[in-house]
Parts: C-alpha cells; sequence; structure tokens
C-alpha cells in the first residue's frame, strides 16, 4: 500500500499498538483490529455485486478515514474513487494519492469554499449543493482558483436533513450550475441514510422505492431539457441491493459492508434473517483488567475507544458473554461462568463502526494470529 507507514522498527507504545511481525497476543489494547482475510472478501464481494449489477462503486470513506484502506478498495475492489463528508476529508485523501474524491455534503463557509476550489488541480473533486446561493460561492471560488468543481444536486430522499425536493427544484439548481462559470453540472445525488438500518426488509424496500421514484422523475426532466447525468449516486450496505438493481443508479455508495459492524448485522433480509454477506472484519480488541466482582470482568474498552450511538459492542465468538455497560475507560462483562482472567482478549463488534474508527490513530491488519500491516486512520478527527 502506497500510504502505509513503516513502524518495523518502531517500539510498541504512547500510540503504537503494534509492530509488524508480531503476535495478535501481543498487541497492546484497546485497538482496532482488521481481520484482513474477512476485509479483502467484503472487497470482492462488493466488487462482483457491482459488476453483476452494472453500476460503479464509489466507497464511502467517512467509515474508515484510512487512504490505505481506499486505494485497497480501487485497487482490489474497483472502486472509482471515494466519498468523504468534509473538506479536510477530502484532504487528506488526495494527499494520498486518490484521484476521483465526492463530498457528499455542502460546504458553505468561505474558507472551506477556498480550499475545496483548490482540490481540482490534484484530483476529480465533486460536491453536493441544495441552494441556489451555493451556485454563486462555489463558482467564484473555482474560478479564482482557475479550476473546475463538478456538482451534484442533492434530492431530500426522506431523512429530514439537506436537500432539495425531486422533479421542479432539481431542474432548475442544475440548469443554473450548467449556467455558471467554473462548475460542472455532474448529476444527482440521492442517498437515503435513515432507511439503511431499518430493521425491516420490506420497510426498506418501500422507503428505497420512494426515492428511487424521486430520482426517475428527476432524471426525467433533466433529460427533457437536455441535461444528462454522469452520477446517479447513492445507496448503503443497507439498501444497495435495491437501488443497484433499479436501472436508474448507475453509482452506489455503499461504505460499512467492508468492516461491518453489530447495528447492521440487526438489519433483516428477504427471508427474515441477519444480513451475511459480508463478514465482520473490525474488532476492538480488549483486555480484561479486573475479575474482582462475581459474575462480571471488566475490560479496558470504555467510551474511550468506541461509538455506542448505535448500540453497545458484541462479544465476536462468546454467546457466553454479554458487555452490558461502560464508562470512560471500563468495559463491564457479565460472566456468570467466571471463565475469563486478568489479560484474556475479548473481541468486540463495534455497535457503529463510522464514529468508533475516529477515535483510534491505526488500524492493526492481523493475518493468521500475526500483524501484518500497520494502517494509520489518515483522516482522523479531519472533521471541518
Amino acid at each position: 500500500m502506497s500510504a502505509q507507514i513503516s513502524v518495523d522498527n518502531a517500539e510498541v507504545g504512547y500510540n503504537i499498538p503494534a509492530v509488524v511481525g508480531m503476535a495478535e497476543h501481543d498487541i497492546q489494547t484497546p485497538c482496532l483490529i482488521v481481520d484482513l482475510d474477512a476485509f479483502e472478501r467484503n472487497v470482492m464481494k462488493m466488487r462482483h455485486i457491482c459488476e453483476d449489477m452494472g453500476v460503479r462503486h464509489r466507497v464511502h470513506g467517512k467509515m474508515h478515514r484510512s487512504v490505505d484502506v481506499a486505494l485497497y478498495q480501487i485497487e482490489q475492489g474497483r472502486a472509482c474513487g471515494v466519498c468523504c463528508q468534509k473538506v479536510s476529508e477530502a484532504e487528506a485523501f488526495v494527499r494520498g494519492g486518490i484521484k476521483d474524491v465526492l463530498i457528499t455534503n455542502q460546504i458553505r463557509d468561505p474558507a472551506k469554499i477556498n480550499r475545496l476550489a483548490s482540490l481540482p488541480k490534484q484530483a476529480r473533486t465533486i460536491v453536493c449543493i441544495d441552494d441556489h446561493d451555493n451556485v454563486a460561492e462555489l463558482s467564484e471560488a473555482a474560478v479564482r482558483h482557475g479550476t473546475t468543481l463538478e456538482v451534484l444536486v442533492e434530492i431530500e430522499c426522506g431523512a429530514g436533513r439537506c436537500g432539495v425536493d425531486s422533479g421542479q427544484p432539481v431542474v432548475s439548481l442544475a440548469q443554473a450550475i450548467d449556467a455558471a462559470a467554473g462548475l460542472k453540472f455532474s448529476g444527482i445525488h440521492c442517498y437515503q441514510g435513515a432507511a439503511q438500518h431499518l430493521p425491516e426488509y420490506e420497510a426498506r424496500r418501500k422507503a428505497i422505492d420512494a426515492v428511487i421514484a424521486m430520482a426517475r422523475e428527476s432524471l426525467q426532466m433533466l433529460a427533457d431539457i437536455g441535461l444528462s447525468c454522469d452520477i446517479v449516486g447513492g445507496a448503503g450496505t443497507g439498501t444497495y441491493y435495491f437501488e443497484g438493481g433499479s436501472g436508474v443508479y448507475n453509482e452506489m455508495q455503499c461504505g460499512s459492508y467492508a468492516f461491518m459492524d453489530a447495528d447492521y448485522q440487526r438489519v433483516l433480509n428477504e427471508d427474515g434473517d441477519p444480513i451475511s454477506e459480508f463478514d465482520n472484519a473490525l474488532f476492538i480488541l480488549t483486555s480484561i483488567m479486573s475479575t474482582a466482582r462475581p459474575g462480571k470482568a471488566v475490560c479496558d474498552a470504555g467510551l474511550k475507544s468506541q461509538s455506542v450511538d448505535s448500540g453497545l459492542p458484541v462479544i465476536y465468538g462468546c454467546d457466553d458473554l454479554e458487555y452490558i455497560g461502560c464508562s470512560d475507560d471500563h468495559g463491564i462483562i457479565v460472566d456468570s461462568g467466571n471463565r475469563l482472567k486478568v489479560n484474556d482478549r475479548l473481541k468486540l463488534i463495534p455497535g457503529h463502526c463510522d464514529p468508533t474508527c475516529n477515535i483510534h490513530d491505526w488500524y492493526v491488519g492481523v493475518r493468521n494470529g500475526m500483524v501484518e500491516v500497520m494502517w494509520p486512520v489518515s483522516a482522523r478527527g479531519m472533521s471541518f
């Protein structure tokens, strides 16, 4: 990997939890580990899914914030580029060698717009808008930098956040972009984030059917005035089969599929079973630090090691153990059989991978019980 930092000769400790060649049981905890076999299977699975559907895959880098992970997804998974949410994230990916970046968000602050407008000097740069005033702001900056920013109109698909209504509001904004110096109208963005974790299959299908109808209506109206869309983008790990098979979308933006988290594995497929096409590849490796209380154990992965906005982590491969609560630096585990010992290691499947990844500096890539790679979380904390 071209962006990989060599820590072969570094000393474990401070902010380095492991070195290449180390045995997994010697990794310092708590830290993020990646099961490389599972990760690679997930990436190849999504590659084949997209090839079969005849759509592009633009991986969502906000999930992992890692140049190394993104490069693998592009080089081996045949992704066309990455998505991210912030200008600083985009800058980190571009510095790392990514040549096609979409910011699936609105950029309105003048300083951020100025930085955004310089990025096309190094990579294809695409951004979403939902306001006519933003057209003039982006245009002025692009002209001043001598660059071209590609722009997508974001459609409000039901999440109640950003975006314009489908139909004529999309057409009006697309025409303004098309007429603006320094800008190129490149398509529409139709991502229904709120639908991704709806547990019932039919509820997700119904929600996405409505989004597909919005996209289809807007595309027809754009075609009627001679505007075509290079990108009709959206979709996520929980709904990609709907958008990808619709014949309307040509670019999917799945992110969590590569690592998977506990919340996504509560989502049910058409048969009512938890979705299982992707494997858990990301874990919080944690150590037991106390067994002083009968029936309980305390591990070293608390709130500072994970996000619990989507629920507590699940202990991988241990149905007899349950992680029931956490404070800043402690996790409480029910161990009714009192089988855990001090310094035992456990793998936790995080409830929500995206914000959990943003807490850590490193991914420790493990294969066959040995550390094979160390990947920095390149865009960690880059939220401006």
